[in-house]
């Protein structure tokens, strides 16, 4: 069947470790992108590779007031919209904004709020809210899509934040297990520590290559679900893979106690089954070498 959805423009807010290479391939792909960086001047560098980009930063108390109300005014005369609303209102939106719960956990949903305020004036084709498998508890079970709930406060904060735009028309949530890649190795994430729990507890994680591949898929599929985990399919021990991940960086391999943890085993599936999406990187013991 032929694709009909017909997305050429994406805008992409939030273009930091995940959203600037996934701008980077949309654009390889021939796709119009633009993308936000908080601070003015790092969005202006973001023209060197091609991107449309505007300065978003949604803790900005100006923008909360005056400038949001001339947006929503939608001014064809108006400076700001000319800067905002031609790069924030295109075919496709990608949502990129880290949660930061532990330092600031209303502030998450405060942004997101005003967020949804700003692109509910506009109709997209499609919108990709990125979340994470963090909204699934640990019960030892397979977790699929329909398994999330709010078992802390920290999980309703992210269920609360995917409920803000599966409201609106055309959303995606893509969840994504623990990211690794470049400039993100998983050989130091527990090196050297000591009295670690759950040795034999399954890891969940999803490189950058795939998450850049999920986006671009779920923007050339005419029909999707609203929600899909994404996961690589292979889910070998905490021990065996940390200890792996520390020997490949020659640094101190974490030792684990005897005390055991609940294990959570994250399903990818749903993407693949549904979408036809296959996984670059189906072992994250694979990853290793390409981190």
């Amino acid at each position: 069947m032929d694709f009909t959805l017909k997305i050429n423009t994406v805008s992409i807010v939030g273009c930091g470790w995940f959203g600037l290479p996934l701008a980077k391939h949309l654009i390889e792909q021939g796709f119009k992108v633009c993308g936000s960086k908080r601070d003015a001047e790092a969005a202006t560098q973001l023209a060197n590779d091609g991107i449309k980009a505007f300065s978003l930063d949604l803790d900005n108390q100006k923008f909360n007031g005056e400038t949001l109300d001339l947006v929503l005014a939608a001014k064809s005369d108006s400076e700001v919209r000319a800067s905002f609303v031609s790069r924030l209102y295109t075919d496709a939106l990608v949502i990129n904004i880290p949660p930061s719960l532990k330092k600031q956990p209303g502030a998450y949903l405060e942004r997101l709020g005003l967020l949804n305020r700003l692109i509910s004036q506009h109709t997209y084709k499609r919108i990709i809210f990125i979340s994470t498998t963090g909204v699934y508890p640990s019960t030892g079970e397979a977790m699929t899509e329909s398994d999330a709930v709010a078992y802390s406060p920290a999980s309703q904060t992210l269920l609360q934040a995917e409920a803000l735009f599966l409201q609106l028309e055309s959303t995606c949530v893509l969840r994504f297990s623990g990211l690794i890649g470049p400039a993100r190795h998983p050989g130091r994430f527990l090196a050297g520590k000591t009295g670690l729990e759950g040795a034999d507890a399954p890891v969940n994680l999803v490189h950058l290559d795939d998450c850049i591949a999920a986006v671009s898929c779920l923007l050339q599929s005419d029909e999707v679900s609203s929600i899909y985990n994404l996961t690589a399919p292979e889910h070998p021990s905490r021990r065996e893979f940390y200890t792996q991940a520390a020997e490949y960086l020659s640094l101190e391999v974490p030792q684990f106690g005897e005390k055991p943890q609940v294990a959570k085993i994250i399903d990818g599936s749903k993407i693949t089954r549904e979408l036809g999406f296959n996984y670059q990187h189906n072992s994250p013991l694979g990853m290793l070498s390409q981190c």
